[in-house]
């Protein structure tokens, strides 16, 4: 007997403290404890996902290809830095700049009989 308790010493302290613990708090405490543990571990990795999602959506809505010559250029710059020609039109291309109704398809309603 005296082997196994100094073989296991951490063992039995854990379990002395769950001994006395869950008493005084409960088992709901302790469940709830660990699935918050659990939920946490999984949701931090998706939090991580997202955030990289949108920074790189956020990049490549700054990312601009000269009609011209083909190079990429980041930013906001007017001109193009290999060829000098105007980025002028590929900013005003953007589905952000148009007109609602430009991009709305009307629809008419019939009567079916």
């Amino acid at each position: 007997m005296n082997y196994f308790l100094k073989a296991n010493k951490n063992l039995l302290t854990y379990l002395l403290i769950l001994l006395v613990v869950i008493p005084i708090f409960g088992i709901n405490f302790f469940i709830g404890f660990l699935g918050n543990i659990l939920l946490l571990l999984f949701l931090i990795p998706l939090l991580l996902v997202i955030l990289v999602f949108i920074g790189f959506n956020s990049y490549k809505s700054k990312i601009n290809k000269c009609n011209s010559c083909g190079s990429i250029s980041i930013g906001l710059s007017e001109n193009c830095m290999n060829c000098g020609a105007s980025l002028e039109n590929i900013t005003n291309n953007n589905q952000f700049d148009k007109k609602p109704s430009e991009s709305t398809i009307e629809v008419k309603a019939e009567e079916v009989k």
